[in-house]
């Protein structure tokens, strides 16, 4: 087998503010049952579609997509932080395809990464260097962004260079389904804020950083409670349309406006572009079986949380 998915969705919340155990041993069961996949696969490289939350890229130079030549976690939360063991000239030969069939990619050999690539490396495989891995950066809370097709389109072209290397590659999606969590916006910001999502955010001391931590814990404790309606609702009904749009109708994103998601599933649901990414790059190997192995609302991760995995039938 050539490829093989794994997509999940990512929470920093996790250990700060837990819904009841049995949840969280069920979501530790799957990603047991995902990282016993891929250790009988055995990769000879990985490939992570993830966003940032300010932490790696701001509105000083924010790309729609990026490809890490080299990359360093930033361990915020309880993520790793450490050195991705990135091979730099098999992710400047990735750029130099994708940029061939016209999809425009930055390429960073000074990438950060936070735990929406982190958390993702360490459930699925085990940690931040268990195999080769190439991050992919999808601008997914910074508008303006690129539509969902672009990224179905990017997702293509980066299959079709996996397909050509001959080697056993994992794809990773980490983001979304459905929430909105207290995440600045440029858009009306204060000067300080302004600032932070321009060029500041990336020099946070460990005093700011804790202090941001604690804001989006107290949300999430408030959102559980019920006592912010400015909040959106989670939509399990729209994210579940969305799991079996994976699975059977994938071009079927196309049809989705960046207006409809931030509209239906909230602002933070644009995470939804590093899942469409990594089943559009699946689909350069052909037909293929997707599982949805979990879903569910969670409140006390500001999350609709879900897990699917993926091979070709061929």
């Amino acid at each position: 087998m050539p490829a093989v998915l794994e997509c999940l969705s990512h929470t920093p919340l996790h250990g700060y503010f837990d819904p009841e155990p049995e949840v969280v041993a069920e979501v530790a069961r799957i990603n047991a049952a995902s990282r016993e996949r891929v250790r009988a696969f055995d990769p000879e490289l990985v490939v992570v579609f993830a966003p940032d939350h300010y932490n790696g890229f701001f509105y000083e130079l924010m790309p729609s997509f990026c490809i890490g030549a080299r990359a360093e976690a930033i361990g915020d939360y309880k993520s790793l932080a450490g050195t991705l063991p990135v091979p730099a000239e098999e992710a400047r030969a990735m750029v130099e395809y994708v940029l061939s069939r016209d999809i425009d990619m930055a390429i960073s050999y000074r990438m950060s990464v936070d735990h929406g690539a982190a958390q993702a490396l360490e459930q699925v495989t085990g940690g931040l260097d268990y195999y080769p891995v190439i991050p992919v950066f999808i601008n997914s809370v910074a508008p303006p962004m690129s539509t969902l097709r672009r990224s179905r389109m990017m997702g293509q072209a980066i299959g079709e260079f996996l397909k050509s290397t001959g080697k056993r590659v994992l794809i990773l999606g980490s983001g979304g389904i459905s929430h909105e969590p207290p995440i600045p916006e440029l858009k009306g910001a204060t000067q300080e804020i302004s600032d932070r999502l321009i060029y500041t955010g990336r020099n946070l001391g460990p005093e700011a950083r804790n202090a941001r931590q604690e804001r989006v814990i107290s949300a999430a404790r408030a959102f559980t409670s019920g006592a912010t309606p400015n909040m959106r609702a989670l939509n399990p009904e729209w994210d579940m349309a969305f799991l079996k749009m994976m699975q059977n109708d994938l071009l079927a994103v196309d049809r989705l406006s960046n207006e409809d998601v931030s509209r239906d599933a909230g602002k933070s649901a644009h995470e939804i572009r590093t899942w469409v990414a990594a089943f559009a790059a699946l689909s350069a190997f052909g037909d293929y079986t997707a599982e949805i192995d979990f879903y569910r609302a969670i409140p006390e991760w500001i999350a609709g949380f879900a897990c699917m995995h993926a091979s070709p039938n061929a």
